[in-house]
C-alpha cells in the first residue's frame, strides 16, 4: 500500500466548527481514516478529525500560498504562533 500523506492524529482540545460536507466527501474521509488506521495501527473513531491535519498539510505545501503570504508580510513584524 502507498504511504499516506497524513501522520498520527494529535489528540488536541477541539474547537467547535459546523460544516456541511457532501456525502461523497464524508465517504472518502471514512475510507481514508480506515486506511490511515491500518497503516499506523491506530483507531480513528471520527473521520472528521482528519479535516484539520489535511487542511494544515494542504496549506503547508501550497507554494502559491506560501509566496503570497511571504509577499504580503514582507517588511511586517512576525506574529507569534
Amino acid at each position: 500500500m502507498a504511504k499516506l500523506k497524513l501522520g498520527p492524529i494529535a489528540d488536541d482540545k477541539p474547537v467547535k466548527v459546523t460544516v456541511e460536507l457532501p456525502a461523497s466527501l464524508h465517504r472518502d474521509l471514512t475510507a481514508y481514516a480506515k486506511a490511515l488506521g491500518r497503516e499506523q495501527s491506530q483507531t480513528i473513531p471520527d473521520p472528521i478529525k482528519l479535516i484539520v491535519p489535511m487542511l494544515e498539510h494542504f496549506i503547508a505545501t501550497d507554494r502559491g500560498f506560501a509566496k503570497a503570504r511571504h509577499a504580503s508580510s514582507a517588511g511586517l513584524p512576525t506574529r507569534p504562533t
